[in-house]
């Protein structure tokens, strides 16, 4: 075969190479991954996505950071509680209460079935225990962050709203003529208004009935639960397990429950609960959408912030696999192209040779 026909075959394998190299870099640069072409890559990329899931990203590590970045968050958390403190202080409106008015208000005065002091553990405290049962088997700091701020928020906006509307309507409780007459004897002015000489107190909770703080509480804690949950275990995950459902409605349910206990205990009516449920849901949603995507969206199971972490790591090992590839692609043309010029200077030392040898010959 003549020298220069050895030259252009080189030169074309070396361009068809080449070509094959920038393919391929192409299809990493557009997010494609083939395991028969490319599996360096992906193996790289499997271990990375591994180290984010197993956590990479712990309290100990980056808590102090995320709670930096929220910081905002915990300082209007802060100036809610003081709000809640000061709705609950102040007097409501004294509502005008008739004596014709007083036939539904003659419940008799029970004491709660459940406690004020246990609506903050089963709403706040119950769903922390549970979110960090999560993180010791996540490891994800954004999980336990996120989760914890969301419920707070719930809890403490339902609780500003509910003693605000509250302290705005004053409607009386069904037991409210035995707060405002403890012996049994009603007293009304000219106008035919209640002049109650019961004790200061209990007359001041007694115009607090609409809507019910017990209910909007647990629905804000129990339903923030709910939802947090329904994403964990992918409820909606179209596969059919209705052993989930009874999981993500047990929260529910018990909120229900307390409810139903504050009509039974004649310290609400129905309407109070029904309003207290509606909006602890509510607020529940909203704050949980902040932070985490819908229970039924296939990015449900996790919060926004470690998704986010998760591409921008997939994101800096794809660029540094591109620029390796390149740099490995321009190595081997440069080999090549050293190879390629040795080819053709040996093939012209052996053509000129033997134009040598015929011309000694003739």
């Amino acid at each position: 075969m003549p020298w220069w026909d050895l030259g252009s075959l080189s030169w074309f394998r070396i361009f068809r190479e080449v070509s094959s190299k920038r393919s391929e870099i192409s299809v990493v640069t557009t997010g494609w991954f083939s395991p028969d072409d490319l599996p360096l890559i992906e193996q790289k990329n499997k271990e990375r996505m591994r180290e984010v899931q197993l956590g990479s990203h712990t309290v100990k590590s980056h808590g102090l950071t995320v709670a930096r970045t929220h910081l905002h968050d915990w300082l209007i958390l802060v100036l809610l509680m003081l709000i809640e403190i000061i709705l609950y202080a102040i007097h409501p409106f004294y509502r005008f209460v008739g004596k014709d008015m007083m036939n539904d208000l003659k419940y008799p005065l029970k004491s709660n079935t459940v406690p004020v002091w246990a609506v903050p553990v089963y709403s706040v405290l119950l769903p922390i225990v549970i979110f960090l049962v999560v993180y010791f088997r996540r490891r994800d700091v954004y999980d336990l962050h996120h989760a914890i701020l969301g419920l707070l928020f719930s809890v403490l906006v339902t609780a500003v709203i509910t003693d605000a509307i509250k302290n705005a309507v004053g409607r009386p409780r069904p037991d409210f003529f035995w707060r405002c007459f403890p012996d049994g004897k009603d007293v009304y002015d000219m106008l035919g208004n209640v002049i109650c000489h019961g004790e200061k107190n209990v007359i001041k909770e007694g115009h607090k009935s609409f809507p019910s703080g017990h209910t909007s509480w647990s629905f804000a804690g129990l339903g923030f639960l709910s939802l947090y949950l329904s994403g964990k275990i992918k409820v909606f995950d179209r596969r059919g397990h209705i052993a989930k459902l009874c999981i993500i409605f047990f929260p529910l349910l018990f909120a229900t429950l307390v409810g139903i206990s504050r009509v039974d205990d004649y310290w609400h009516h129905w309407q109070d609960v029904f309003a207290g449920g509606l909006l602890g849901f509510t607020v529940a949603t909203f704050c949980y959408l902040q932070f985490f995507a819908p229970p039924y969206h296939p990015e449900g199971w996790g919060p926004y912030a470690y998704f986010r972490v998760l591409e921008e790591s997939h994101g800096r090992t794809q660029a540094a696999n591109v620029q390796a590839m390149e740099a490995q692609v321009d190595n081997e043309q440069d080999e090549r192209s050293i190879h390629g010029c040795i080819g053709i200077s040996l093939a012209r030392n052996s053509s000129s040779k033997l134009e040598e040898i015929e011309s000694g010959r003739t």
